[in-house]
């Protein structure tokens, strides 16, 4: 008898481990799915095809999908499906009757086993960016007789909302032009100081002395370089607007000719057909730029305004100066303002020759000035591209030649690589180049600045580039998927 029980119970144990788990949704098919944003919601949209489903009369099977993340850390379910065997499905009547919440939230149908069965499924939930190339998951739950739970299933569907990342265009490295003759110059200014009416140089007088001596060490520097070779020295003389336009400009030239005549003397080997002199007489520009900076002159909004209004006739207007502040400020002007205005600029051109890689190097940090940016973009390209050495020998070539388009570019370019999105988005404002400013867009989008990605496209697309108006369009589908 003993043995009779326990056998009996091993059956009894076996049965129910059989029968623990029941299986209906992989005859369940998922048909014509759509999922996609609208707005701020994603619409699910389906059919669910119960013709194989065969479903137990006792049995309720409901089906939920849901919307889960691409790591799964994330889900939102939608409204569910619950589909009854005949007599579950009286039951799931006399429950909503009853005012059962549970059942009358929830889309019931009955399950007419061996008959063509369809279910056009359509929800909405709003939208959260976790969504993007996430999945939809279909799962189902059977219940027996007092809602006893009889088994759990799931099916992935497939991916949803893929997000595919904008392929902005920024260009490529771009290649400068060599630069056949390296034709530089330095502009200096000599400040010698003058008796009334003498234009002669004298050394001697006040601080000229330390003055000449700045002037010849600046042109020895030039001489003693071997890598370089003096083209032309060019000297323009400048006089200050007390008296008469026409004696001002006769000072100026014979100071520019005696100030060029007392350096050539002791540049003796230098031919004398590389001096050039000009002479500009008074010098309003000057002028304005004095009294601009001096915010404590007496009528200095006035003196701005008279200035900027005068016309050819500068002795008229020397005299409308004079007249409208005192006799003291007038002295002030003849001595702090008028002083700078008289002098000789000079500008000393040069070219330079050509280095190799090694000597370029060692340049590089000392007088990149004599450089061409093709050389630098070559001590560039042998670190590597986008190592930090790479992109600090760019930064120095956009230092020396800040106006320099393709100097300008490949550095963005290098920062824009290595995700220094802030250091290009410096590099490029304020640029009217339609490559540059394409750039400025992309460096704008990846940092979700769009606004000024924005911005920055639609002037590349009016400045002439070509991929400005793709990269726009690509980012604001984007934003259209995103938000």
């Amino acid at each position: 008898m003993k043995k009779i029980l326990i056998s009996t119970g091993v059956v009894l144990l076996s049965l129910q481990a059989a029968f623990a788990q029941v299986s209906y949704l992989e005859a369940v098919r998922v048909e014509n799915r759509r999922v996609e944003k609208q707005g701020k919601e994603v619409a699910v949209s389906l059919d669910l095809n119960l013709d194989d489903l065969k479903l137990d009369r006792q049995h309720s099977l409901t089906l939920v999908p849901v919307l889960v993340s691409a790591d799964g850390s994330e889900e939102t379910g939608l409204s569910p499906v619950v589909v009854n065997g005949k007599v579950r499905h009286k039951v799931a009547e006399r429950l909503i009757a009853l005012g059962d919440a549970e059942q009358e939230n929830s889309l019931c149908m009955v399950r007419k086993n061996g008959e063509a069965q369809t279910l056009h499924y359509a929800a909405s939930v709003p939208f959260r960016r976790w969504m993007l190339d996430g999945r939809l998951e279909l799962r189902a739950k059977t219940t027996g007789c007092a809602r006893c739970e009889e088994g759990r299933e799931t099916v992935n569907t497939g991916t949803v909302l893929p997000f595919v990342a904008p392929q902005y265009v920024s260009g490529e490295v771009l290649q400068p032009a060599e630069e056949q003759v390296k034709r530089r110059s330095e502009v200096r200014t000599a400040r010698l100081q003058y008796r009334r009416d003498v234009d002669a140089v004298q050394p001697d007088y006040r601080d000229n002395r330390k003055e000449l001596d700045k002037v010849q060490a600046s042109i020895d520097a030039v001489k003693q370089n071997p890598n370089l070779s003096i083209t032309g020295i060019y000297v323009t003389g400048y006089a200050s607007p007390e008296g008469s336009m026409a004696y001002n400009l006769a000072l100026s030239e014979r100071r520019a000719k005696g100030f060029t005549q007392y350096v050539q003397r002791s540049n003796r080997e230098l031919d004398k057909t590389l001096w050039h002199v000009d002479w500009k007489g008074e010098d309003w520009a000057g002028f304005a730029r004095e009294v601009e900076h001096r915010r404590d002159l007496e009528q200095q909004a006035g003196m701005l305004k008279l200035i900027e209004e005068c016309g050819g006739d500068q002795d008229a207007c020397e005299a409308r100066v004079k007249a409208m502040i005192s006799a003291g400020a007038y002295q002030r002007l003849l001595n702090e303002v008028y002083v700078p205005l008289r002098r000789n600029e000079y500008r000393i051109e040069y070219n330079v020759r050509h280095f190799t890689l090694e000597e370029t190097k060692e340049l590089l940090a000392t007088r990149p000035d004599l450089l061409s940016v093709a050389e630098i973009q070559k001590v560039a390209d042998s670190y590597g591209r986008n190592t930090p050495e790479y992109i600090a020998a760019l930064e120095v070539t956009v230092e020396t030649y800040p106006d320099n388009v393709v100097a300008r570019h490949n550095c963005a370019l290098a920062k824009l690589e290595t995700e220094d999105y802030s250091g290009a988005i410096a590099l490029l404002q304020g640029s009217e180049d339609g490559g540059l400013l394409n750039m400025l867009g992309v460096a704008c989008a990846k940092a979700e600045r769009y606004d000024l990605a924005r911005e920055a496209f639609g002037q590349a697309v009016r400045a002439g580039s070509t991929a400005a108006g793709d990269n726009l369009r690509q980012m604001e589908e984007m934003l259209e998927l995103i938000n």
